[in-house]
């Protein structure tokens, strides 16, 4: 018999547990439908709509976190700008189901890192799922990209298993996995405390040079020859 941690058979468990109710309730929601008697633009469809966001959520969640544990990377070079704009439709769907608005700042286009671009989607989905999770019905959540330096950190808020405020969904392993995302591809996390008003959560990468973007094809095609 393989004994498995206590740790790690509670965060199967809950991730099961999570991904029956999520299927169960889209499953529910879809048989509505299915009947022709409410439409999908109505409260049903809605229902349908955030269970499948939320599944598709752990399932990138849980990817990513296996990715991270077995260190698989697959590293390339792109531009910030056009990644945050990737991420921006499936996120501001996200932020209405929950009555919330997403401004997005896509930043400088001269902007290029060197990272695994699957680890870092998950890396800044978690995040995003957190602020929605966290932020008043109403306000905004704002998604930017720049170049700059932050000024403090939040370390309690990165343990795995934490989970705050009255929203108990998810199995407390969001902002780890987007710390370990942001360290795994040479970056670091931040979380700066704003009283009364909410945190503000920063992801920090090595910049490089556009140019280098092609240089370093080139440079690796010739070294295929």
């Amino acid at each position: 018999m393989i004994l498995k941690p206590p740790a790690i058979t509670n965060a199967w468990d809950s991730l099961a547990h999570e991904i029956r109710n999520l299927v169960g309730t889209a499953s529910l929601a879809f048989e509505a439908l299915r009947t022709g008697n409410v439409g999908v633009g109505g409260s049903t469809g809605s229902v349908l709509h955030r269970s499948l966001s939320a599944l598709r959520d752990l399932i990138n969640r849980s990817l990513a976190e296996v990715r991270l544990r077995y260190d698989i990377r697959d590293r390339t070079q792109f531009g910030i700008g056009e990644f945050i704009a990737e991420l921006a439709p499936a996120a501001a769907l996200d932020a209405r189901a929950r009555r919330l608005s997403l401004n997005v700042e896509a930043g400088d286009a001269q902007v290029h890192v060197h990272a695994d671009r699957s680890i870092l989607a998950a890396t800044v989905a978690n995040l995003l799922q957190n602020a929605f999770k966290f932020t008043r019905p109403g306000t905004t959540v704002t998604l930017r990209g720049s170049a700059g330096l932050p000024d403090g950190d939040i370390d309690n808020l990165f343990q795995p298993f934490e989970r705050r405020g009255a929203d108990r969904t998810g199995v407390g392993l969001g902002l780890a996995i987007s710390r370990w995302g942001a360290e795994v591809n040479s970056g670091r996390l931040y979380a700066r405390n704003l009283p009364d008003h909410g945190c503000i959560f920063i992801i920090d990468l090595p910049r490089i040079a556009p140019l280098a973007v092609g240089r370093h094809v080139s440079q690796r095609v010739a070294e295929a020859e």
